[in-house]
């Protein structure tokens, strides 16, 4: 898991360091697989679902699963959310950041820094003997502090030898309930986050997820392992300086 992580988080990170205005969403998938390919790994969404990218990749009011596109140019001033990962040796690694393209104004600025904050809120909360309960409500509570809204149709998951497993972890709830968090548990906390209504829509493509209501969105997203000494976090490389 850590292998498989520190791949997918260094990928993010090349692809945030790599964001241009003009550059399309295309331009963008490309980088994360060249790279992920040479490190041996396999980029784990590609294909999964029938996902065609090996990132999704959403700009400004479009929430999670943008699919990478020849057509789709990023612009000064555009929030990209990318969310990627690789897998190897059997175990998967999951991780999403909201990047700015250049200077973004001040309400996008504080829907990325409250996002990336309720992240690690959540992961505080994912300590052995608490419930998943108390990390939605670790997220939502600071999400709905400073105004905005968290989504409720898309959740955070476990995370191994599969993409995608058991327990769901919402990113709203109420403490004390849901699935207990066991020591040696992997999961992926990953906090969608509307600069309005919490409301979402999917675009005829059957993938893109948008706003309801076009205001901004976010996505922050870490997978981290639940351990005695306290929750680990994997992909920490994304936010490395």
């Amino acid at each position: 898991m850590r292998k498989a992580c520190a791949i997918s988080a260094a990928a993010l990170r090349l692809a945030g360091q790599s964001i241009e205005a003009g550059m399309t969403t295309a331009d963008l998938d490309k980088i994360m697989f060249d790279y992920i390919k040479r490190q041996g790994a396999k980029p784990n969404f590609k294909g999964l679902y029938g996902f065609p990218g090996t990132a999704c990749i959403s700009i400004n009011n479009e929430v999670i699963h943008g699919i990478p596109s020849h057509k789709r140019q990023i612009r000064p001033g555009d929030i990209v959310s990318i969310d990627t990962g690789a897998a190897i040796e059997g175990f998967n690694g999951d991780n999403a950041c909201t990047f700015a393209c250049g200077k973004v104004d001040s309400e996008a600025q504080r829907l990325l820094d409250v996002t990336k904050a309720s992240l690690h809120r959540g992961i505080a909360a994912a300590v052995a003997g608490n419930r998943v309960g108390d990390i939605g409500h670790a997220v939502q509570s600071y999400v709905e502090e400073n105004g905005f809204s968290v989504v409720r149709t898309f959740v955070g998951h476990g995370v191994g030898k599969e993409l995608h497993e058991d327990p769901e972890v919402p990113n709203f709830g109420t403490p004390g309930r849901g699935a207990r968090l066991v020591s040696g548990m992997t999961i992926a906390i990953e906090p969608m986050v509307n600069q309005k209504h919490h409301s979402v829509k999917t675009l005829s493509d059957g993938w893109t997820v948008v706003t309801a209501d076009g205001g901004l969105a976010a996505h922050f997203e870490h997978t981290i392992a639940i351990l005695p000494a306290g929750p680990e976090i994997l992909t920490i490389g994304w936010e490395e300086p």
